[in-house]
């Protein structure tokens, strides 16, 4: 378990200084793309959203007058 943690962390290590390298040297195309990836959020957002309040056991409900015999 130890080792697997090391190399987890060693890989992302790596990916961290790839993607500053990449974006260090290409900034001003990341930064055109910026504007996509917010409206590219939005629906992804809407399709992976957990729906936690959707849950049956936290509905609430609402008694009437009408329904009281």
């Amino acid at each position: 378990m130890k080792w697997e943690r090391k190399w987890t962390l060693l890989a992302v290590s790596f990916g961290v200084i790839a993607a500053f390298s990449v974006l260090r040297e290409h900034w001003a195309h990341a930064l055109g793309l910026a504007p996509y990836l917010l409206l590219l959020a939005c629906p992804l957002m809407h399709l992976f959203h957990g729906h936690g309040g959707h849950q049956p056991g936290q509905q609430q409900h609402h008694v009437s007058t009408d329904d009281i015999s």
